[in-house]
């Protein structure tokens, strides 16, 4: 072996594996309209990133108000339901800005609660006694003097329908299932949402295991469009319903957040394009609590404005509990602003563009936008017949912004998928590959996962780990395994010695 072909030592050792993460776009605060005053008063109080109680108010006010009107997009009437996707690590204060603006929900989620109890109490009383009368009619037909068929469908008819029971009052669901989700929308109310600081169990939980995870984005999918829902299962029943609505918020930690934004079943079906995504930088180590804002009124100001809503009936078919939203049309003005937003996203689209890599992000923008302004004027007046230009202008900005954030981060999961599989690589080189050396097509040929057995992935990952230190690239007359070979890498141990 040639010795001045190798390095012995490298002085400042190999580089852990880190990706730049880009910092995104300010959060535009300004064109929150009517939640402004408390997101700032939450953030304030928290210091967490402006984005994360963004989110949590436009979440919480997209459950209030989706039940009641439907808006015009270019596409037609769609719900005013968001589904949102806040990506912070632990530590970033999550649950403090999600706590503020639920206290009010939860809050009539329990007296609605209690009610329900002392309602089902009288079902349960109700019911006994039909079940009794029922039963009563069904053995009379046993007896010496048997009713007639037309006796006996008189009686049934005079006792009336089963009793049911008092619909469920629950508003927020965290971990549900497919089959869970739909039960809910079937017993109790039409508008619900998904809201959880803790995304990941639901990610990762059975909902979206592999067996049922495309049966449940197809139906998350279709409630975010206002599509039906069909259940089909035997010895279960089968049930379509209609006019149900479904808000999302999750919160979710960066590598199964990562990870899920790099499945393609979550990009390729639409789900992950319907979501505004955020992945704030971090402001930890920055908190200082001499710093904090506290902005009570503002707070207590939104938490009486839910009340409010959530207190006010939704219009519905009172059997089956289909909701009946009213549109809430675009003004001329909105609509106009609405078409040059959507015309300019298309043109970034092409091939090559700025947008083309996010499609399908891209191409929900503009309704995204509608969506918003929807939800900001519904939010000042539940009332309200039309979209104003002043609210599209804001629900444009925050579009946009989603955008920039979804562009972003479709980078960074593809970077995070390259830094994966070097990352494999390098351990496979440290602790299972034998030899101080390494060519390409041992990797190809012997690499612990299949990725890494493509040409192309293996030079990805071979130049991350060039770049990092933890490969040596040799000249061209060197000899492994008695050949001069044409490239060839040496590998660098953690201490910086070779292996």
């Amino acid at each position: 072996m040639n010795n001045q072909n190798l390095i012995p030592f490298v002085s400042e050792g190999p580089q852990p594996l880190i990706r730049e993460i880009p910092a995104g776009q300010p959060y535009p605060i300004e064109a929150l309209g009517p939640l402004r005053a408390a997101v700032e008063a939450v953030q304030g109080m928290t210091q967490a990133p402006m984005a994360i109680p963004a989110a949590s108010a436009l979440a919480t006010a997209s459950l209030a108000i989706q039940g009641f009107a439907d808006v015009e997009t270019l596409g037609g009437p769609r719900p005013t339901s968001l589904y949102c996707l806040t990506v912070a690590k632990s530590g970033e204060r999550k649950s403090s800005c999600d706590a503020p603006f639920m206290t009010a929900l939860r809050s009539h989620e329990k007296e609605m609660a209690e009610e329900r109890s002392l309602e089902f109490q009288n079902f349960q009383t109700q019911h006994a006694v039909w079940k009794a009368e029922n039963q009563s009619i069904l053995r009379a037909t046993k007896g010496k003097k048997k009713p007639s068929k037309i006796e006996m469908a008189a009686d049934l008819d005079a006792l009336g329908p089963e009793p049911e029971a008092p619909p469920s009052t629950d508003r927020t669901v965290t971990e549900p299932t497919y089959e869970g989700l739909t039960r809910l929308f079937f017993e109790g109310q039409p508008s619900l949402s998904i809201f959880s600081d803790e995304g990941g169990q639901f990610l990762g939980g059975h909902g979206m295991n592999s067996d049922n995870r495309q049966k449940t984005l197809a139906a998350l999918n279709d409630l975010w469009g206002g599509n039906p829902i069909r259940r089909t299962r035997q010895g279960d029943g089968s049930f379509t319903l209609y006019g149900r609505r479904l808000a999302i918020h999750l919160m979710v930690q960066p590598t199964i957040a990562h990870e899920f934004m790099s499945d393609p079943l979550a990009v390729d079906t639409g789900f992950l394009p319907r979501f505004l995504v955020a992945e704030p930088s971090s402001t930890i180590g920055t908190r200082l609590y001499s710093k904090s804002r506290i902005d009570n009124f503002s707070i207590t100001a939104f938490g009486l404005r839910l009340r409010t809503i959530l207190q006010t009936p939704m219009k519905m078919d009172e059997k089956t509990r289909e909701l009946q939203p009213k549109t809430l049309r675009l003004s001329d003005e909105a609509r106009t602003l609405l078409i040059e937003f959507s015309d300019t996203i298309e043109v970034k689209q092409v091939k090559n563009g700025s947008l083309s890599d996010i499609t399908g992000t891209a191409s929900k923008c503009a309704e995204q936008a509608a969506r918003i302004s929807g939800v900001l004027t519904l939010w000042s007046d539940l009332d309200a017949t039309e979209v104003t230009a002043e609210t599209m202008k804001d629900a444009i900005t925050l579009a946009q912004f989603y955008l920039s954030e979804a562009s972003r981060l479709a980078d960074e999961a593809v970077i995070a998928k390259d830094f994966k599989q070097a990352e494999i690589l390098r351990k496979w080189l440290l602790y299972t590959w034998k030899e101080a050396h390494i060519l390409p097509n041992d990797i190809v040929q012997k690499a612990p996962i299949r990725a890494l057995r493509n040409r192309r992935t293996t030079n990805k990952a071979i130049a991350t780990l060039v770049e990092a230190g933890w490969l040596l690239q040799m000249d061209n007359s060197i000899m492994v395994r008695g050949k001069q070979r044409k490239e060839a890498y040496q590998i660098i141990g953690a201490s910086g010695h070779v292996v």
